[in-house]
This record gives C-alpha cells, structure tokens and sequence, in this order.
C-alpha cells in the first residue's frame, strides 16, 4: 500500500497552527486535499511541524477516523502505511497536564516516537 497521490485531489484548505484531534499545535500546518470516489469524498491531511513533513492520515469525509496514515521520519523518509489513525502525543510547556502545547510527538510503526520539533 502506498501514499496517496495528491496530484488525483483538489486543494480543500490549510490551516496554520492547526489543530490535531481537536488540541491546537503551533507550528503544524495540515493541509487538506479531497476528491470525489463514486459516491463519497476522499480525503487526506498532510501535516507538517515548521515547514517538515510528520504524517499523512487519510480516508472519507463521512468516516470518523482515519482510515490509514503514514509517518514521516526525517532520517529515513516516509514509512509504510498503517491502518487506523496515527498515534500522537503532546508535548506541553511543563509537567502540567494543563500546561499549554507547544509541540508533538509521533509513532512509527516500529513504535519509536519521533519528535518533529
């Protein structure tokens, strides 16, 4: 299974700072990009962390969650596809748990956590 092909979607919207799983990320852009499949609309997010790719996560618009994703690791490129959406910690500005977030952290699916920072 590979990566989706952005080229077969339509630009839908970027969002700086974006927020991921409803906790907003500064610094992590997504962009989104669809396309009509049959009946239904395909979508994908490819997000990136100051200008570096993390992770793609993708699926249909009428899903509420991802069907697969794909992790970017800077020292080894694009990892394989995964089923099911990608497993990401916050990085917050101290030990709070209320302490505001200032960055991410992702899983290969080795299970090492790369942080994109």
């Amino acid at each position: 299974m590979s990566l989706p092909d952005l080229t077969a979607y339509v630009a839908h919207r970027s969002t700086p700072d974006a927020a991921f799983e409803g906790t907003s990320v500064p610094g992590l852009r997504a962009d989104f990009y669809r396309r009509v499949d049959g009946d239904r609309i395909a979508s994908v997010g490819r997000y990136s962390y100051r200008g570096r790719d993390v992770l793609m996560a993708w699926g249909y618009v009428d899903e509420r969650h991802c069907r697969r994703h794909a992790v970017h690791d800077p020292a080894r490129g694009w990892q394989p596809v995964v089923d099911g959406c990608p497993d990401v910690r916050f990085v917050r500005a101290g030990d709070d748990p209320d302490a505001p977030v200032i960055g991410l952290r992702v899983r290969t699916p080795e299970g090492d956590w790369l942080n994109p920072a």
